[in-house]
C-alpha cells in the first residue's frame, strides 16, 4: 500500500469543484436554453466548447521486483501532482447540399507540472500522461448525400463498439484522433456498417504515429436481444520505432443491447461474449499468433447493476501478446493503467462490478470495481485491484467526477494509488 502524500493544492481544488457545483446549480434553465440558442447557427451550425479541469495524484512505491527474471527494481518515482485544464474549442458548419465540415482546436495548460509527462519532463516522477500541448484536434468534411450513408474524411475521432480496438484514449486530458477517411452505411435493416483508413495518428499526448490500416466493423441489431458484431484491423505501423504494434486482428463479439429487454419490470439480463485473434502483420519484426477472450455476464435490479467478467489477453514472449495500440485501454484492465500493454506472458483479468445511480434523472453514478490479475495461465499472480468512481452531472452541460484506484502488486509492476477530482464544463 503506498505512503500516503499530503495533497497540498486540496483546498484550492474543492474550492472550484464546490464553486461549479454551487454556479450550475443557479443557473436556470432559461439561461441554460440562451447559450445553447447563442451557439447554435444556420442549419445544423454550432460553436462547441469543452473546458474540463483535473486534479491528479499518483502515488508510486517500488517494493516489488517489476519484471519476471529478477531484474532489481528501478528507482523509487517521486509522488505526481498535476493540476491542468483542457480546452477545446471547434466550429461546425451549417449543411448544405449534404456537406458539413468542422474544426476543433485542443490545449492542455498545466498550473502544476510535478508530474512525468510521458514526453520526456520530469522523468523523477510518476507518470501522468498530460503534457501541456495546443493542437489541431479534429478537421474534417463529411457527406450525408448518398442514401443511408455518411463519408467522412480528415482528421476525426473514431469510436467502435466499447473502444478496445478503435477509440479516442477519452479519459486523458488530450485525446486521440485519426487522420483517416471512414464509410458508415445503414442501408440494410438493423446492420451497420464501418469501413475506413486511417493514415496518421494523432495520439493523446500530441504525437503524430505514421500507420497504414484498414479497418472494418460490422454490427447487426437482434432487438431487444443484442448485437452481433464482426471486426478486422490491419494495423501496419510504418516507422521503425513502431514496428513491433503492427498487427492483424480478427473477431466476433454478442453483447447485450443498449437497452436490455427487462422481466418483472425492474430486471434486465447483462451480457458479452468475445473472441479475437491477433496476428504479425507487415512491419511486425516477429511472427505471432495471440488470442482474446472476452465474456461477461450480470444484471441490473432497479437501479443498480452487477457485473462478473473475465478478459484474457494472451502473450508469448516478447512482442509476441495481443495488443490493443489504438484502443481507449485506461477502460480496461484498471484504472491504474499498469497493463496498457500486455506483459510478454499475456494477462487474465477477473473482475466484478457494481454501479448505483441515484437523484432525479439518475444524475449521480457509483461504481466500485475489484480485479484479480495473473498470467494468462492463472500459474504468475500479478497483483489486485480496487477502482471506485462518483459522477455526478448538473443539467446536459455540467459534472463534476471524483475517481480512486490502488493496485497492490504480487509480481507484476509495483504499488501504484491513483486519485482524480474534476469539473467539466461541455456546449
Amino acid at each position: 500500500m503506498p505512503k500516503q502524500q499530503k495533497i497540498s493544492p486540496s483546498g484550492v481544488l474543492s474550492v472550484v469543484l464546490l464553486s461549479l457545483a454551487a454556479a450550475s446549480n443557479h443557473v436556470s434553465a432559461d439561461t441554460t436554453e440562451s447559450i445553447e440558442n447563442a451557439l447554435k447557427f444556420g442549419n445544423g451550425g454550432a460553436v462547441k466548447i469543452d473546458t474540463n479541469y483535473r486534479y491528479e495524484n499518483v502515488n508510486q512505491d517500488v517494493v516489488t521486483t517489476p519484471t519476471l527474471d529478477g531484474v532489481p527494481a528501478a528507482a523509487q518515482p517521486k509522488t505526481a501532482n498535476a493540476n491542468t485544464i483542457r480546452t477545446r474549442l471547434g466550429l461546425l458548419s451549417p449543411v448544405f447540399h449534404g456537406l458539413q465540415g468542422y474544426v476543433e482546436y485542443e490545449g492542455t495548460h498545466a498550473l502544476q507540472s510535478d508530474y512525468n509527462n510521458n514526453r520526456g519532463a520530469h522523468s523523477e516522477y510518476s507518470v501522468i500522461a498530460d503534457p501541456g500541448y495546443n493542437e489541431l484536434n479534429q478537421m474534417w468534411i463529411s457527406y450525408a448525400g448518398v442514401p443511408d450513408t455518411v463519408i467522412k474524411g480528415g482528421r476525426q475521432r473514431i469510436k467502435l463498439d466499447d473502444d478496445r480496438f478503435i477509440g479516442n484514449v477519452g479519459w486523458r486530458q488530450m485525446e486521440t484522433t485519426f487522420d483517416s477517411a471512414l464509410i458508415t452505411n445503414q442501408s440494410i435493416k438493423n446492420l451497420t456498417v464501418n469501413v475506413g483508413y486511417i493514415g496518421n495518428v494523432q495520439t493523446f499526448t500530441s504525437t503524430t504515429e505514421n500507420i497504414n490500416a484498414p479497418i472494418l466493423n460490422a454490427n447487426y441489431k437482434f432487438g431487444e436481444y443484442g448485437n452481433l458484431i464482426g471486426y478486422g484491423y490491419w494495423l501496419d505501423y510504418t516507422e521503425r520505432e513502431n514496428y513491433q504494434k503492427s498487427s492483424q486482428t480478427y473477431g466476433l463479439r454478442f453483447i447485450n443491447s443498449d437497452k436490455p429487454k427487462k422481466f418483472y419490470d425492474h430486471y434486465s439480463l447483462l451480457y458479452t461474449a468475445e473472441w479475437s485473434i491477433q496476428k504479425d502483420y507487415l512491419h511486425s519484426p516477429v511472427n505471432y499468433e495471440a488470442q482474446r477472450y472476452n465474456v461477461m455476464g450480470g444484471f441490473t435490479a432497479y437501479n443498480f447493476s452487477f457485473q462478473g467478467a473475465m478478459e484474457q489477453l494472451n502473450g508469448g514472449g516478447l512482442n509476441k501478446t495481443f495488443n490493443t495500440p489504438l484502443g481507449t485501454n485506461h477502460a480496461f484492465q484498471g484504472w491504474a493503467d499498469l497493463f496498457l500493454v500486455t506483459p510478454d506472458n499475456g494477462i487474465r483479468d477477473v473482475f466484478g462490478t457494481v454501479n448505483a445511480k441515484f437523484m432525479e434523472n439518475d444524475s449521480l453514478v457509483l461504481s466500485g470495481i475489484y480485479h484479480d490479475f495473473s498470467d494468462d495461465t492463472s500459474r504468475i499472480h500479478y497483483g489486485k485491484e480496487w477502482d471506485f468512481q462518483a459522477v455526478k452531472k448538473f443539467g446536459k452541460h455540467y459534472s463534476v467526477l471524483a475517481k480512486y484506484a490502488n493496485y497492490e502488486a504480487d509480481r507484476y509492476a509495483t504499488d501504484t494509488q491513483k486519485i482524480w477530482v474534476q469539473g467539466n464544463i461541455n456546449f
